[in-house]
């Protein structure tokens, strides 16, 4: 399969967790995907070739969320998962990217785990609430809570993407949805509600490695002042794309040419 990509679970102490490996490198990176309907299973051959560019130089690895997700469940809870993981296979001093909701796991894997992370790289996220993101959240909660995918799916695109990539795909967007469809939205309530509980804001001095944070100025679910905020306080490295939202790691062509240099520094 591409770049030895593979679909593995692995057994937690509770639980079992789905995650993706690829790549031929030996330098170990762990990818932290964001919110969604659906997991990584079944994904390795999409996900390689969506960060192929580090195929060559790292061993990638792509987390999901454990398998039975208690009631209430927080961000930081996630990212000790994470941590168990990552422990499991003797995973060590690894380069971190995290994107959304696992922008928030990847800040407390660094406050929480710092042995376990070398570089962390935060895409379109967050350390602390604002009036945006506690907006999407409840929104999105009370559609899946009400079953209306489609609506659900509509709020999601436009929120997400820009309108130069709404426009241009606006006819498979929807077509693309509807084949992540969840057989129900119980799981999807219990890590939206997670996102909520996201409050690094006054820990972010216990991350002593390098950072970068890379975010979308027209973010429409966790704000372009959020990503702003969290470099600002962090005293790092930021890149912030004038004309695109929260799926800047999708459309920008130069994302993760930007993460990969970073690393390589």
């Amino acid at each position: 399969m591409f770049y030895h990509a593979k679909n593995e679970t692995l057994n937690l102490c509770t639980t079992t967790m789905d995650y993706v490996t690829f790549g031929t490198g030996t330098k170990p990176l762990v990818i932290i995907p964001g919110l969604s309907v659906r997991g990584v299973k079944g994904a390795a051959a999409s996900l390689a070739y969506m960060y192929r560019l580090f195929a060559k130089e790292f061993k990638v690895y792509v987390f999901d969320r454990k398998a039975e997700l208690p009631e209430v469940y927080t961000v930081r809870e996630i990212a000790a998962d994470v941590a168990e993981a990552m422990r499991l296979l003797e995973i060590s001093n690894a380069d971190v990217f995290g994107v959304s909701q696992g922008g928030m796991i990847a800040q407390y894997l660094a406050i929480d785990h710092p042995e376990l992370v070398h570089k962390v790289v935060l895409g379109v996220t967050l350390s602390r609430n604002n009036t945006t993101v506690e907006q999407v959240i409840a929104d999105w909660i009370s559609m899946a809570e009400q079953g209306d995918f489609d609506g659900f799916v509509q709020d999601m695109l436009y929120k997400m993407y820009s309108d130069a990539y709404i426009k241009k795909y606006h006819l498979l967007l929807p077509v693309a949805a509807k084949f992540s469809k969840p057989k129900d939205f119980g799981r999807f309530i219990i890590l939206a509600k997670a996102c909520l509980t996201c409050n690094t804001y006054d820990e972010l001095d216990k991350i002593k490695c390098p950072v970068l944070v890379l975010g979308g100025k027209k973010d429409k679910i966790v704000n372009g002042q959020a990503s702003e905020e969290l470099a600002e306080k962090l005293q790092c490295e930021c890149y912030m794309y004038d004309d695109l939202g929260h799926a800047a790691y999708e459309e920008a062509k130069d994302f993760n040419r930007r993460i990969y240099e970073f690393l390589r520094k």
